[in-house]
């Protein structure tokens, strides 16, 4: 049994696989073509924060395998009561094929995966999103091949996200410009981690300066709703603007994790323009997850 927490969870070519089986999962879909090999099978989504995309694209990708989806937020279960995360853990998974947990504290999901006889994906954690960057590096290679030896560069606060993009560049070996004001960096013990693959940036065009992907998320990530006002004003200047994006060249892409604040992290002209993927990025997230589905519960 693997359980996907991080991306560290992979190898670099159990990752490459989970990639090119994404893109392959795709073109069966836009031929019209039924793949169930998950008939019968059930996950459980635990949610303690809100989400669009992670929700969609887990319920609508098992149900095109031909399993169930069964949502259950904090009003649902009796974690929002108080029951410990290993006795809600050990009586769900005897239950369900497969367990989504999307929480805040990353312990919540390393403990609700050391209880379970079945594996847990992280939906999302305050220290990682590795399903993100399943669909991110699926549309990277899609517009511009292999990003082993590209630039990435990313712009804003050293987040859960950010650290996601850190593990990616430690295992396919790709390079990664880490910009962002003081006191919002990423984790140093896992920028170390990385080595040489991730510079950190205190001015966001030297990261960007010719970079072949852009990157960026909102400023104040759920749970920190009440720094709005001092992050806005620490994050001033680390906008994506198209003058980032000239810095970077004419063949780069830009990507967002979505949802966006035009105006805020990122320019309307660069999210709405010719160089974003946001929209291809978004819905390969329902291939990506359809791949990793498949693969913890059939191997």
């Amino acid at each position: 049994m693997r359980h996907f927490l991080t991306l560290n969870d992979l190898t670099a070519e159990e990752l490459e696989s989970l990639l090119k089986r994404a893109t392959e999962l795709k073109r069966i879909r836009a031929r019209g073509e039924f793949h169930q090999p998950l008939r019968g099978r059930v996950l459980g989504m635990v949610f303690e924060k809100s989400s669009t995309r992670t929700r969609v694209a887990f319920e609508a990708g098992i149900a095109q395998m031909g399993g169930h989806a069964i949502f259950l937020s904090p009003r649902d279960t009796q974690l929002g009561r108080g029951e410990p995360v290993e006795d809600t853990a050990r009586v769900l998974s005897r239950m369900v094929d497969l367990i989504m947990v999307r929480t805040f504290s990353h312990e919540t999901l390393e403990c609700f995966a050391d209880h379970s006889r079945v594996p847990v994906i992280n939906g999302l954690s305050d220290r990682f999103h590795p399903c993100q960057l399943l669909a991110d590096l699926q549309t990277f290679q899609e517009h511009r091949g292999p990003i082993r030896g590209r630039a990435v560069a990313w712009i804003g606060d050293g987040n859960n996200m950010c650290h996601s993009w850190i593990n990616a560049a430690r295992i396919l070996g790709f390079r990664l410009h880490v910009a962002t004001p003081p006191g919002y960096r990423p984790d140093p013990d896992l920028v170390a981690t990385a080595g040489q693959a991730v510079t950190l940036h205190d001015d966001p065009m030297e990261a960007a300066a010719g970079a072949d992907l852009i990157t960026t998320d909102v400023w104040a990530s759920m749970g920190q709703e009440e720094e709005q006002k001092t992050r806005m004003e620490a994050f001033a200047g680390f906008c994506v603007t198209p003058a980032m994006m000239k810095a970077a060249g004419p063949d780069s892409l830009f990507m967002h994790c979505l949802p966006a604040h035009r105006g805020e992290e990122v320019e309307a002209t660069v999210i709405d323009g010719p160089q974003s993927v946001v929209w291809d990025e978004a819905e390969n997230r329902l291939h990506a997850h359809k791949a990793l589905m498949e693969w913890l519960i059939t191997g």
